[in-house]
């Protein structure tokens, strides 16, 4: 199994098929991980940077123990086939206990522990959670607070568990957490404590002492589980805005899984070790570095609560992989910007094989400047919630193409179509000839759970398969590659983060003064892009950005999506049909965010425009002075953008 090089390979692993006897449920394909080595590391988790040489470690033993036990307890709560489990949860050992007990027993949702209370709620209601697992109070942290406060709005609930954070402190540090938790109950709730400040009708538990009286040997639901059935919700389409929960298969879980491990190959299995930074509430950490490497029998390392966000697990990154011997990780562009700051001498990094990148274009110059420092070799790849989470990659052992999202997985067809104004299906596209992209395979989810979000999901090919409508642009060259051209979608992607800009727009158009508005992602080196918006106010109404902002900032349920600026213009500029026309706007910001840059760099009096071409947008820059061009290429490289650097007298410096 040694891993794919070129469409030939995906290919002959679709010839063999997957296993006859493929596992039914998560569950049992973890089972089968685990059986590898019982008795080989799964899973160790650190609370700190500081702490990751002494980590928390779990056994596949264990592993499987512990998750048998949560899947026991949401049984015991009254958890079957439909019922849902909601997690709110940091990145800890418990949250993947949660995922797998709760796909075992129902259905899991994921739920940012980042949104604001009344999003939660939202969230919660549009699921029908009977179950919430969430953090206890804890000084210092404010996930508590924020759930508390809706948990009388959402009649569902039934059982509310805690995650007690202090029990990951360890020794006479330990002690202490124990009593500053329970000194922050005290201050937060008085001597009612945390059982005065929830409803009656909803029971509590602590989630380390129910899961201890639960056996750890076998499942005790007499539920058979059939790879068919709803696994899991995740909030999709951005993680803001109104709610649109795809609902996924344990099939669906599973065959991508499958399909990603077949892709790496030996790169993931025995002795190998995963790093998980991403949180827990995202496909990304859940699948990539989580359900692929247990049901290969790999080793995963859960870095602090907040992952790559965690206080020194940047910094200390090479300082991690080098003591833990990582094979593998994951992460969205701007992590490996940042990665590029930290020094990487006195570190041997000889065991990091793959470093996964998606959720938004890999700048140029970071994917160049990472691999020439490195030598790690960067696996730039593609996703949607909706396909379970991986469905291409640039493959691990043949030719990495710098701006291609790379080859299909295996089991999955992918392909550009031409459809018509309608959304309909014309005909496949021509090699390189840009198109919606489809794909179809058992990856594929099942909808979404709120019919109205169903509306064009699916393109019709007439050949007896189901094609989801990604709502992204590409191409497929002649080697089978495939190439983002745009995103229909017009999702925000902030550092990973999704961001539905009709969550801005709905909030400011119910502003008394606002007549249009249209948010857009603003290029940024460091986040990717920056959610922004463009104001057109009614005829003599009158408002300032700054009081547009502040209202945004009141109304919006999510720090992430508040607009970091909003610009008030005359008139919004328009289709033939009347409807806003936001590449125009895209294209206003990209040039003045690149000018500024060039400027910044020292390149002063740069002309900078946009023109399109059949592989997409492509900036233009004309230098006065020609010793400029390395320069100004590693500024542009910053950005994902195509550009060509021409002299003041037409002549070509430089394409990328």
């Amino acid at each position: 199994m040694k891993g794919v090089s070129a469409l030939v390979d995906v290919e002959a692993i679709e010839a063999r098929g997957e296993p006859a006897d493929r596992p039914a449920s998560t569950y049992e394909m973890i089972c089968r991980g685990a059986a590898i080595d019982p008795s080989a590391p799964a899973l160790s988790f650190f609370l700190r940077a500081d702490d990751h040489r002494s980590p928390a470690r779990w056994s596949y033993h264990e592993l499987v123990r512990d998750i048998t036990r949560t899947a026991n307890m949401f049984t015991r709560l009254g958890v079957e086939r439909d019922a849902v489990v909601a997690y709110v949860l940091p990145n800890l050992p418990e949250t993947h206990f949660v995922i797998w007990g709760g796909e075992a027993a129902g259905i899991v949702c994921a739920i940012n522990p980042l949104l604001e209370a009344t999003a939660i709620a939202s969230l919660l209601n549009a699921a029908g959670a009977k179950v919430l697992v969430t953090l206890a109070p804890f000084p210092g942290t404010d996930l508590w607070p924020k759930v508390s406060g809706v948990l009388d709005q959402v009649p569902s609930l039934k059982h509310l568990v805690l995650v007690d954070l202090s029990r990951h402190i360890r020794g006479i540090r330990g002690l202490a957490a124990k009593a500053l938790q329970r000194r922050e109950c005290r201050r937060l709730h008085g001597r009612g404590g945390i059982r005065g400040a929830v409803p009656t009708r909803i029971e509590v538990h602590d989630f380390a002492r129910a899961i201890s009286r639960e056996s750890g040997a076998k499942l005790t639901s007499v539920r058979k589980i059939r790879s068919g059935d709803l696994s899991s919700y995740f909030c999709t389409g951005g993680t803001t805005g109104l709610p649109k929960l795809a609902m996924r298969t344990h099939d669906n879980e599973i065959s991508n899984a499958w399909a990603v491990g077949e892709f790496i190959g030996d790169g993931i299995g025995p002795g190998k070790t995963t790093f998980c930074g991403l949180p827990l509430f995202h496909v990304n950490a859940v699948l990539a570095t989580g359900l692929v490497p247990f049901s290969r029998g790999a080793h995963v390392v859960l870095g602090t609560p907040q992952g790559y966000r965690g206080e020194g697990v940047v910094k200390r990154f090479w300082e991690i992989v080098e003591h833990h011997r990582i094979n593998f990780f994951s992460g969205v562009p701007t992590l490996y910007a940042s990665l590029l700051d930290v020094p990487i001498a006195g570190h041997d990094l000889q065991s990091l094989e793959y470093g996964l990148c998606g959720a938004a274009p890999m700048p140029i110059e970071v994917f160049r400047s990472f691999q020439e420092r490195t030598g790690v070799r960067i696996l730039e790849g593609y996703g949607l919630t909706e396909g379970a989470c991986v469905s291409s990659a640039n493959p691990p052992l043949g030719e990495r193409r710098l701006g291609s999202i790379g080859l299909r997985m295996p089991g999955q067809l992918m392909k550009a179509v031409v459809v018509n104004e309608a959304g309909q299906y014309v005909r496949d596209c021509a090699p390189n000839e840009t198109g919606l992209l489809v794909i179809s395979g058992s990856n594929v989810f099942r909808g979404y759970a709120q019919a109205q979000h169903n509306k064009g999901l699916w393109v019709d090919l007439a050949d007896g398969r189901r094609w989801l409508n990604t709502g992204d642009l590409g191409r497929q060259d002649s080697d089978g590659y495939f190439w983002l051209t745009g995103r229909k979608k017009e999702l925000i992607i902030r550092g990973g983060h999704n961001i539905d800009p009709a969550t801005i727009e709905e909030c400011l158009h119910r502003h008394p003064s606002v007549a249009l508005a249209a948010a857009i992602g603003r290029p940024d080196a460091h986040a990717g892009e920056l959610p922004v918006v463009y104001v057109q106010l009614k005829s003599g109404a009158q408002a300032t950005e700054q009081e547009l902002a502040a209202y945004a900032h009141r109304m919006i349920g999510e720090r992430a999506a508040w607009p970091k600026r909003i610009y008030l213009i005359d008139a919004m500029p328009l289709t033939a049909v009347g409807k806003i026309f936001k590449p125009d706007l895209k294209r206003r910001e990209a040039l003045e965010v690149l000018s500024a840059s060039l400027a910044e760099a020292g390149i002063e009096d740069a002309r900078v425009s946009m023109v399109d071409s059949p592989e997409g947008p492509e900036v233009q820059v004309e230098l006065v002075d020609m010793a400029l061009t390395e320069r100004a290429t590693q500024v542009l490289g910053r950005f994902p953008f195509r550009f060509s650097l021409v002299g003041k007298c037409g002549e070509l410096s430089g394409r990328r």
